[in-house]
Parts: structure tokens; C-alpha cells; sequence
């Protein structure tokens, strides 16, 4: 028998501490240790250390206008979560584990002042046995947080960052430092008697031709001598298909074919049916010891050469249950900073805004981390295919892969954590190594160039993974991928343009020369494809934490703490003097930005099936930038740019 209980109802505490002055062996055993650097305030679970001091008023409000460097202070202290496990939780049961889903990112774990475990890792889950610390009452249960790694963001060496931790925190082009410490997912206590599923996986498919699903179940039973295992596959309260097997049976996996269910859609072409696998655990006498559950939808992907493309490159038509799809879409960046605190429903107003746009696809960047699990249930009752990203990203200086052993196991873990735990989503399109990791033109691997091949050692070791876990489903090396990172003019015309990134900015700086650019296209996939904005008046007044929203150039401290993106020059160039005020500019702005993406993205579907599809450089904002590449700002709000893709979007190429 196991029973879970989910921690976040407790009454967590977090204080901060100069590193290891918690460690007195005295005041452990007394609850907080009485050193604390920042007295305990009351946390939420799950949550970030950010957002508790920020609510006890101990931080200011990172997004306004530099606050946020007042906040780097707390990357400085080992922070300690705490809080007591109720005695009636312990009263059935020979064993007892802590099961923590998202921990950012290194640190112990102390039940009433035994340490019981470390863990290192923002991206994995990490499991920690409480039986040989636990008493029959009085169970302080501490969470003490190290220093997190000092450099992870964009600009460095792709091959040295080698800390698993989300890299977008220590500042993007559209992030200030905030660097996330504390408790991001989900955290259970399991007590068991060590009769139990021990894992439970499954994948669907879907044969147009026959209009029949099929479901391959496998998992284990630990301590289920005498027990069987019963399987069922439910719609709507209807069975559609059970059996009962043998655990060895389960661990040997299992077949379920010609299963009458129709077919899971992307958003746009049907509907999105979803059905409960259940697999319980049955005890000698009938009573069902232990349960678990998965929503599966049945849908079948196949890729297909785009029209026209030179006989070596790779396949970029989505066909869908037999149907070829233009897929488009953002690219999915954090909803915010401090994801721990973010919840379900501030993930279904985004999925929601781009159901509405009539977004198909989105890309969780390679910069970012394994979203929460509600994501992907949103996405799967929404019809929005996820292209799935595993860590790693660009550095600027060098994009090059780690090569070291350790790096590349390690890697590999995570890798094969991700698919373990998001393998069963309808929505699951592909998995990808990361974000524009590349070597230099001439081979080498310094700087821009040549996207990363199946080569690279690192590479070759998750494919591995995908083939031995997730057979069938599509894997590439990186985003972009081929033998071009971005579609140049020059180059068009000579089959060198597969997949592409780029680009951000109107070609040539004008209308008339990106109109030339957009008429030569031969790419055959844009998984990055954007072009600036600025955010609304009121947003930039919103949060300018009473700096002056003029100028909008780098000589603002507001407009500099994201300044990729200004285009202040090219407004002066193209009116011939500076904007009157900032409403001015920010509606040239966004006017530009619509217009430069109304432009690619008609171009790029216009050209289907010559083309598989085009994903927008970025979805939304998670801090209020000046300016940035989003088509949603801050509030989730659609800019001019996302309103004028919508009527793209929602519209079937063969119409344009």
C-alpha cells in the first residue's frame, strides 16, 4: 500500500544564513537554527525564496525599473525551508520517502537535524529515504539550499556550462539577473509498506488507414508477490479496453492494437479526445493497493520532404494522422523569472491567448528547464504540439556542446528523465538537443556557424536516449539544424537552408528590402523567426520604478536593462529627427514589428508545402522589457504583431 501526501498544505518557513553557519550541531535539533543571517518568514510550497522575501518585504518588486539588482544579494546565503510532518502521516507503514519533482537547484536534506541526503539539479526529480531519520512524533523535515553557480547566462562558453540549472536566470536578452532559488514543482511524502507500482509508462498511436488506436503499456510492481495488475483504458466513463496481467507481464510490457477511439488533433483540424489509462494494483483478496493514472490521445506523426527540397535534406512536413500541417506557433519561453510560484492558471491564460491566435506548435526553448506537468496536460486538451527542448543552449562567445564525459552522462540522465516523465503527452511532437548550438564555418568551435550534427559526441548520447526510450519519435541534434544556422540572401537558391533561425530584424532595415528577402525564401523550416517591439506606454510607465521613459535609447537606465532591442536610430533614420513622446515611438514600434511579421509570416505560408512551417521569436514576456521580440508583453496582452499573425494564423494556406 502507498499513500501520498502532497507538503505544500504545511506551514513552511525559509531564513536565510552566511553559508554553513546552520550547520551548528546545537540549534538543529531546536528547529531553525538561531543564526539565521534573515529570520525565518512564512513560504509558500512550491515557491520560490524570491518571491517569500519579496512578500515579507524583505525584496523590492524585481520588475520595477533597476530593483532588480537590489535583489542579487540573495544568490549570496544558503536559505533553509522547514516545516513539521504531521505524526498521523507516519502511523501505517514500514517506509517513508520524500519525493521533491523540482529542487533549483543544489543542496541537503534534515529530518530533526539528520542530514538524510544531497541533491544536485534543477532539471531531474530527486528522492530522498526519511525511514532511518524519522521518530514517532516531532519530524522537522529542512531543505537547505547551497550558493548556486555563480555564471550560467547568455554570454560565455556553451561547453562550460556544465551546472544543470535553468541558464535564462543569470540574464537574457529579455531577463534581468534573478537568479531563482527554492522548491519549483511539486513536493510529496509516500509512505509505503513496499507493496506498490514502481513505474508506470505508456505511448499511443493511431493508424489512419484502419481508424484504430494502439497503446503500449509497460512499468513494475515492487513487493508484489501474490498481487496482480489490472489495466484499463477509459473514455467518458465507458471501458474500451481492460486486461489483467502478471507483474512480470507489466515489466515484460504489453500491446493493446485495434482500439476503437478517434484520433487526437492538433488545434485547427479536429478535436482533441483524451482517454484515463488506469493500471492498479491488486492485492490477494481483491483491494487495490496502489494506482496509477496517464491521459493518452491517439494521434500518429510522420515527416515528409517539403516540395522542392535539394534529396538529402531532412523532412520538414508535419502529416498529422495522414493529414500534411503547417505548423505554427511561438516559441515558449518562462512565463516568469521566479517559475516556481507560477500556477496552473496563469499557464492557461497563455495557452489559451495562442489557442486564439491559432497557434499549433510551440517550442520550449533549450534555455529554460522541463515545464510543469500542467503545461503539458493544457497543451494536450488544447491541440498545441510541443517541440521539447532537453537543456542546453548558446553562449555567444562559443556555442560547442560540453564533450567531457561527466557532462555528457549527466546530460544523458536528464534527458532520459524528461522522456520518462512526458513521453505519454498527446501533445509531444519531438525532442531536440537544445538551442542554436553550433561550431564555427570552418569546422572549429569558436564562435557562430555551422548548427551541431549527429557527430558530436553529446548529441549521438541523446539520441541514444530518445531511440531506447521513445522509439518512433522524431529526435534532432539542435534548433536550428542543416547546414545553415540562418537564410541569407546570397545563399538562396542553393538547398543550403533546412531548418534556420532567424531573422530578428526587418532584412536590409526597410520594408521595401525585406519584401526582396521574404520573395527569394527557400528555407525549408523557421523555428526562430521575429522581429522587435516595443511594450505598450503603460506597461513602460507601469514598471519604470520612476526612471524616465525618455529617450528610448541606451543612454536610459529603464530602456538599457534590455537593449538589445531598441531601434531608436532607426526611427531618426526613417523620420528624420527624434520621436515627440513616447507614445510616438512605441506605436512606430509596434507598427514596425507588425508589419515586418505579417510579412514573413505570410511569405512563409504562402509557400507550404514548400515550407513546414514558421515559430515566432517569442511568445510572451516575463519581465516588462522596454522593448523585446515578444507578440505578447508582460500581462499576457496581445501586441499589434500577434493580432496581425492571427490573421495569418487562422487562415488555411491554400486561402492566402
Amino acid at each position: 500500500m502507498r499513500r501520498v501526501f502532497d507538503l505544500a498544505g504545511l506551514d513552511w518557513q525559509v531564513a536565510g544564513f552566511s553559508p554553513h553557519s546552520w550547520r551548528s550541531p546545537e540549534s538543529m535539533e531546536l528547529g531553525m537554527p538561531p543564526r539565521a543571517e534573515v529570520p525565518p518568514v512564512a513560504a509558500r510550497v512550491p515557491g520560490s525564496v524570491q518571491a517569500a522575501l519579496k512578500e515579507a518585504g524583505l525584496l523590492p518588486d524585481w520588475n520595477e525599473g533597476v530593483a532588480a539588482k537590489a535583489c542579487e544579494w540573495v544568490e549570496n546565503r544558503h536559505w533553509m525551508y522547514q516545516a513539521r510532518i504531521p505524526a498521523e502521516w507516519l502511523s501505517e507503514g514500514t517506509g517513508c520517502r520524500l519525493v521533491c519533482k523540482g529542487l533549483d537547484h543544489a543542496g541537503w536534506v534534515h529530518v530533526s537535524g539528520r542530514e538524510v541526503g544531497s541533491f544536485e539539479g534543477a532539471f531531474t526529480p530527486h528522492v530522498f529515504d526519511l525511514t532511518p531519520a524519522l521518530r514517532e512524533e516531532g519530524n522537522l523535515l529542512q531543505i537547505v539550499f547551497d550558493l548556486p553557480p555563480r555564471w550560467l547566462g547568455q554570454c560565455g562558453w556553451t561547453s562550460r556550462m556544465t551546472h544543470w540549472k535553468p541558464r535564462f536566470n543569470y540574464t537574457w536578452d529579455w531577463c534581468p539577473r534573478l537568479v531563482q532559488i527554492g522548491i519549483w514543482d511539486d513536493i510529496l511524502l509516500e509512505v509505503t509498506d513496499g507493496i506498490e507500482i514502481a513505474g508506470f509508462r505508456c505511448v499511443a498511436g493511431f493508424d489512419p488507414a484502419a481508424a484504430r488506436g494502439a497503446l503500449r503499456v509497460w512499468g513494475g510492481v515492487s513487493g508484489g508477490e501474490g498481487c496482480r495488475v489490472r489495466l484499463s483504458l477509459q473514455r467518458d466513463g465507458s471501458i474500451l479496453k481492460s486486461e489483467e496481467v502478471t507483474p512480470e507481464k507489466l515489466a515484460e510490457g504489453l500491446e493493446w492494437g485495434g482500439l476503437e477511439v478517434s484520433p487526437w488533433w492538433p488545434s485547427g483540424l479536429g478535436d482533441q479526445p483524451l482517454c484515463t489509462l488506469r493500471c492498479e494494483l491488486v492485492g490477494g483478496g481483491g483491494e487495490v493497493v496502489d494506482s496509477r493514472e496517464r491521459r493518452v490521445g491517439f494521434k500518429r506523426i510522420d515527416w515528409e520532404s517539403c516540395e522542392g527540397a535539394p534529396a538529402e535534406a531532412d523532412p520538414w512536413i508535419c502529416a498529422v494522422n495522414g493529414e500534411r500541417v503547417f505548423l505554427q506557433g511561438v516559441n515558449w519561453t518562462p512565463i516568469r523569472p521566479n517559475f516556481a510560484d507560477l500556477t496552473t492558471a496563469q499557464y492557461r491564460r497563455r495557452i489559451e491567448t495562442y489557442l486564439d491566435l491559432g497557434c499549433n506548435v510551440l517550442r520550449v526553448w533549450g534555455g529554460a528547464f522541463l515545464e510543469k506537468e500542467c503545461f503539458y496536460e493544457l497543451c494536450d486538451e488544447h491541440g498545441l504540439l510541443v517541440w521539447q527542448e532537453f537543456p542546453l543552449s548558446s553562449s555567444g562567445v562559443e556555442n560547442w556542446p560540453p564533450e567531457d564525459l561527466k557532462s555528457i552522462e549527466e546530460l544523458a540522465a536528464v534527458a532520459r528523465s524528461y522522456v520518462e516523465r512526458r513521453q505519454h503527452h498527446a501533445c509531444l511532437l519531438l525532442w531536440c538537443g537544445g538551442n542554436e548550438l553550433q561550431g564555427a564555418l570552418d569546422g572549429g568551435k569558436v564562435g557562430c556557424g555551422l548548427p551541431v550534427g549527429m557527430d558530436h559526441p553529446l548529441l549521438q548520447r541523446l539520441a541514444e536516449v530518445v531511440a531506447e526510450e521513445d522509439p518512433g519519435r522524431r529526435f534532432l541534434p539542435a534548433s536550428s539544424s542543416g547546414p545553415r544556422f540562418t537564410a541569407e540572401l546570397e545563399s538562396f537558391g542553393q538547398g543550403l537552408h533546412w531548418d534556420v533561425h532567424g531573422p530578428w530584424v526587418l532584412p536590409g532595415g526597410t520594408i521595401e528590402t525585406a519584401r526582396a528577402y521574404w520573395e527569394r525564401d527557400d528555407a525549408l523550416f523557421r523555428s526562430e523567426l521575429g522581429a522587435p517591439g516595443a511594450s505598450s506606454a503603460g506597461v513602460i510607465n507601469e514598471f519604470s520604478g520612476g526612471l524616465p521613459a525618455m529617450p528610448a535609447n541606451e543612454e536610459s537606465p529603464l530602456w538599457r536593462r534590455s537593449d538589445w532591442w531598441i531601434e531608436w536610430p532607426a526611427f531618426i533614420k526613417e523620420m528624420g529627427r527624434e520621436p515627440s513622446s513616447l507614445e510616438e515611438y512605441v506605436q512606430w514600434s509596434q507598427q514596425r514589428q507588425a508589419d515586418a511579421l505579417r510579412m514573413a509570416a505570410w511569405a512563409c505560408k504562402a509557400r507550404f508545402p514548400g515550407i513546414g512551417g514558421v515559430i515566432i521569436w517569442m511568445g510572451h514576456d516575463c519581465f516588462p522589457c522596454t522593448a523585446n521580440t515578444s507578440i505578447l508583453d508582460f500581462h499576457g496582452r496581445p501586441k499589434p504583431a500577434a493580432l496581425a499573425l492571427r490573421k495569418i494564423f487562422r487562415v488555411p494556406p491554400e486561402e492566402l
